[in-house]
């Protein structure tokens, strides 16, 4: 058997009223919850656990006394449906999530996993986090957001409204990707209930893979190593960047960016990539060693391999900032190199790691070589990613038909 009553705890605040709690009682054991309101002793009626004509606006606090009943007689409802059998701290923790003003906002949820991950040094995901918060604060015009009003319809809305403002499928998807894995956070540390949990409905995967991925052919990646920048001196280090990557099995900006020369021993280079935490041992090929001897004989007094973090010992948000200035100048140079190559496409970071799997493709290495050269944790991952590089070898076999 289980009752609920409003009491009126003993201890007297320094305001000289007391605190009123809401009990709930089963086999003979009590758990108590804090309610907004205080009340003298002359204002209280023990008996019905209610204020009485004593208190000023009684009937509206009484009313929310009530309110409270019926809301965890409700969650006691569900439990018993649920499992048949439920103990007290069970309906403690439920009611706790349900009643729990500060984390039903999503927004405060939202700055603690921030803070969490700045403390972690994952400034990377963290700067995603605050950008998409931001976007959905803009859009929902104030700084309380229940997880409650994040609902499937709330998030077509949504997605509407980051199509308004030009956003692509992949930017969106990134923000509908951070909006669930902070649904996903809250119910592990069960702060929030699973069955408000949007996207059982709202499927992110309709997201994913819209945009094509850009590659170079082979004979395009040759242009741009072979290019003359005699003239163009200040584009020398982004075409090295690019080359490494692209003899690095596609070796991404932020992991050449953190390379330190301990990294590079005899013939090989290893490093632990940060997207995926794979390692990878990779022998040095001759356009990579040519690389590193022109940084080698540079003067540097960081341990780096580019003059891309140029000293030791930064913070992460540090690495951050330099990161993102440093990534922007890179790919506004690459489109000025694809310009002086002839190239009609749109180059940026990313491209190199593209470009490799499309010329290794090109060149007839089977997917699974493939597959395990990039470090991707299964081979359908690879076959997707390459259905969506270049066409060329397609096109040749259609010409058979004319």
């Amino acid at each position: 058997m289980i009752s609920f009553k409003a009491v009126l705890r003993k201890k007297k605040l320094s305001s000289g009223k007391y605190p009123i709690y809401l009990r709930i009682s089963k086999d003979r054991n009590s758990i108590f919850f804090r309610t907004p309101y205080t009340a003298e002793t002359r204002e209280w009626n023990g008996k019905k656990g209610l204020f009485n004509q004593n208190s000023i606006n009684y009937l509206n606090k009484n009313r929310l006394l009530l309110k409270l009943i019926d809301q965890a007689t409700g969650i006691v409802t569900e439990l018993h449906q649920r499992k048949g059998s439920y103990s007290l701290s069970e309906v403690e923790r439920e009611f706790r999530i349900s009643a729990n003003p500060v984390h039903q906002n999503i927004f405060k949820f939202w700055e603690e996993l921030i803070a969490e991950m700045e403390k972690a040094g994952r400034t990377g995901n963290a700067r995603i986090y605050r950008d998409t918060s931001k976007s959905v604060k803009k859009y929902v015009n104030r700084k309380v957001l229940l997880f409650e009003d994040i609902t499937p319809a709330f998030l077509e809305k949504y997605e509407a409204y980051l199509r308004s403002r030009k956003g692509t499928d992949g930017g969106i998807s990134v923000q509908m990707r951070t909006i669930r894995a902070v649904f996903n956070s809250a119910i592990k540390r069960e702060l929030i209930k699973p069955n408000v949990y949007p996207f059982k409905v709202y499927k992110v995967s309709k997201l994913k893979g819209r945009g094509l991925k850009k590659a170079l052919s082979f004979e395009e990646v040759q242009k741009l190593i072979t290019l003359d920048l005699t003239n163009h001196q200040r584009l020398i280090n982004s075409r090295n960047y690019f080359v490494f990557s692209f003899y690095t099995r596609g070796m991404n900006f932020a992991d050449m960016m953190r390379l330190q020369w301990k990294d590079v021993s005899e013939d090989r280079i290893y490093y632990i990539r940060s997207k995926t935490k794979t390692n990878f041992h990779i022998k040095i090929l001759p356009p990579v060693q040519k690389i590193l001897e022109y940084y080698r004989n540079k003067k540097s007094h960081a341990s780096y391999v580019f003059p891309l973090l140029l000293k030791d010992k930064l913070t992460p948000a540090q690495i951050e900032n330099r990161k993102k200035k440093t990534l922007k100048q890179y790919n506004k140079d690459l489109k000025e190199i694809a310009g002086l190559c002839g190239i009609n496409k749109s180059v940026s970071s990313y491209v190199a790691r593209h470009s490799y799997a499309n010329s290794l493709k090109q060149k007839g290495i089977s997917t699974d070589i493939i597959s395990e050269s990039m470090g991707h944790q299964n081979l359908a991952i690879t076959q997707a990613y390459l259905k969506e590089l270049d066409n060329s070898l397609v096109d040749e076999a259609m010409e058979v038909l004319l």
